[in-house]
């Protein structure tokens, strides 16, 4: 049967008798909060969660972060910085950390793409923010991916929003280790729907076409993948909830006000589209965006085609933005995230 043909008929036992399946497991949910209970008599447990982040081009990691760090269902055991100039990303984050009071997140810098020169690149819209937070020394991302994994065999949650560069490395570094993750929640791919409106053909989604190698090793790594493509994620921010952001001042918000602003300068494009934040939600809920099992083959393009063959994914085809808005929002507006000393370069 395979260990999807398992998971279709342990979803449908679920389905039936009250219960939620997450990551292949079976859990009872809390009505209303997105925590999982395990076994008799159990609290609700936080997922074990490490963010892969391409934070400071498009606005949505910025979006992304904010909400995995607002979520108590998540316990955030570090954020890697991926693509392009990760040096400056990770300073980015230890600023974004800094501001929330949340410099108990470690921050690893990934591999670096900068001599790479690929067409399509995004640009680093958000630098002026970024270059303003105190410079430090970072560790190695691939690194700490593998650590952590061995450290929490099957316990965490990677939650990849930047091309996979970072996860092909520690793939080809320690592909037993990496099957030590519980899953990949993946924003990436473009299987029915491509960028724009619904009925769109499929495209080469940003993530996937910036390393099209690294996506095929994650496809075939063994390990399981929950995979939320263009199809689900093109949820737009709009004026009114923008607006809302504004009649509450924390420094989440703040930081969001500021660098939506920078990344509207930069690409002119006037509204946030939170494709990134779409597995944050999932993984807080499924339910925000339900999955179907699905085979998925990567070209050397990075299209991302559902092809005859035992499924190596569930993916999520539709968007769902009631669900998902009713679980970001409060996140984002009721959140009082607040840190206690100077985050700026003197």
């Amino acid at each position: 049967m395979g260990r999807y043909g398992g998971l279709r008929r342990l979803t449908a036992f679920a389905a039936a008798f009250g219960f939620a399946v997450a990551g292949g497991c079976l859990t009872a949910q809390v009505s209303g909060t997105g925590h999982t209970m395990r076994g008799a008599g159990a609290g609700p447990i936080a997922e074990k969660v490490i963010v892969d982040t391409d934070i400071g081009d498009d606005i949505d990691d910025v979006f992304a972060l904010g909400v995995a760090l607002a979520s108590p269902e998540l316990k955030v055991l570090g954020v890697t910085s991926a693509w392009g100039d990760t040096e400056l990303r990770s300073r980015m984050l230890d600023r974004i950390l800094c501001e929330t009071g949340r410099e108990d997140v470690p921050v690893s810098t990934g591999v670096s793409t900068l001599a790479r020169h690929k067409e399509g690149a995004a640009a680093f819209s958000q630098a002026a923010w970024a270059r303003a937070g105190v410079e430090r020394k970072h560790g190695d991302a691939v690194a700490f991916l593998l650590e952590q994994a061995r450290a929490h065999p099957k316990e965490i949650t990677l939650i990849a929003i930047a091309p996979l560069t970072n996860i092909g490395a520690a793939i080809d570094r320690d592909p037993a280790g990496f099957r030590m993750f519980k899953r990949v929640v993946l924003m990436g791919g473009s299987v029915y729907r491509g960028y724009g409106a619904k009925g769109t053909p499929a495209s080469a989604e940003y993530n996937i076409a910036m390393d099209p190698e690294a996506a095929r090793k994650l496809f075939n790594s063994g390990v399981p993948i929950f995979m939320m493509p263009l199809d689900s994620t093109q949820i737009d921010f709009g004026a009114g909830r923008m607006d809302s952001l504004v009649r509450i001042s924390t420094p989440l918000t703040d930081a969001i006000q500021v660098l939506t602003a920078e990344h509207r300068l930069a690409s002119e494009w006037p509204t946030p589209t939170l494709f990134d934040v779409v597995p944050v939600a999932y993984t807080i809920d499924p339910l925000t965006c339900p999955v179907t099992p699905r085979h998925i083959e990567v070209d050397e393009k990075g299209y991302t085609r559902a092809t005859p063959g035992e499924p190596n994914a569930e993916v999520c085809l539709e968007e769902h933005p009631e669900a998902f808005y009713s679980l970001v929002m409060p996140r984002l507006l009721e959140q009082r995230m607040v840190g206690t000393r100077a985050c700026l370069e003197r």
